[in-house]
């Protein structure tokens, strides 16, 4: 073979072969970067989804049923409030607990903690009881998480501001009236922007193990207590 010849197909070859690999590394890296993304959202959308179910349940706490609407939620973390049982003094504290019975014992009326709580407030702290109190929302749940903003749950991560779907109903189970609720997140909004062709694989093999495409937490369909899907 002629220098000039081989010199040429070198010339040829080279590019041809590199493109080669390019594509057949990139074929391979393809799925393996989707996982990675997939996972990445993932963490970030199960997060959400659990903070609209402490929510949730909260709501259904002091309403008696869940709530349809993110706005309900965001309404009741900002400006709604939580019944919680306060206990003051410790009954491993003797001396107390017999203070408390003497002060029950003489009173002419059946104490109730918000007596108590009178007693309490106006000096005397030589008392065990245990008081109902209503306090914020806010100054309840998700204290000391700085990546909590209640304004992040009406949207689907990476959607673009894809509103999440939720639902709550009141349905008859057994003969017993059972508060449901249920939020989704759909991997085609999910996931939007990653490899089409591979979230299409993936709703596909979720539909043939009749799973959810997507994330979800509760649902309307049928009890689950609240779990999610990832569960």
């Amino acid at each position: 073979m002629k220098k000039s010849v081989k010199i040429i197909l070198e010339i040829v070859l080279v590019p041809v072969i590199a493109l080669l690999v390019w594509a057949i590394v990139q074929s391979i890296m393809k799925p393996v970067n989707f996982n990675k993304q997939k996972a990445y959202r993932e963490t970030v959308a199960v997060q959400r989804l659990k903070d609209i179910r402490t929510l949730q349940v909260a709501y259904k706490s002091v309403n008696g049923k869940f709530t349809s609407t993110v706005d309900s939620l965001k309404d009741f973390y900002n400006n709604g409030k939580m019944a919680i049982v306060m206990q003051v003094g410790s009954m491993d504290d003797s001396l107390a607990m017999i203070h408390t019975e003497k002060i029950k014992k003489a009173s002419r009326k059946k104490m109730t903690g918000e007596d108590f709580l009178k007693l309490y407030e106006a000096g005397d702290r030589n008392l065990v009881f245990s008081v109902e109190t209503k306090i914020p929302v806010k100054d309840t749940l998700f204290l000391g998480r700085t990546d909590f903003n209640v304004d992040s749950l009406a949207t689907i991560p990476f959607s673009g501001g894809e509103p999440v779907q939720m639902d709550a109903i009141v349905k008859t189970v057994s003969g017993v009236q059972v508060p449901l609720f249920e939020a989704k997140m759909p991997y085609k909004l999910l996931l939007k922007g990653l490899d089409n062709q591979l979230r299409i694989n993936l709703d596909a093999e979720r539909r043939d193990q009749n799973r959810y495409e997507g994330l979800q937490v509760g649902s309307v369909s049928a009890p689950n207590n609240n779990a999610g899907n990832w569960e």
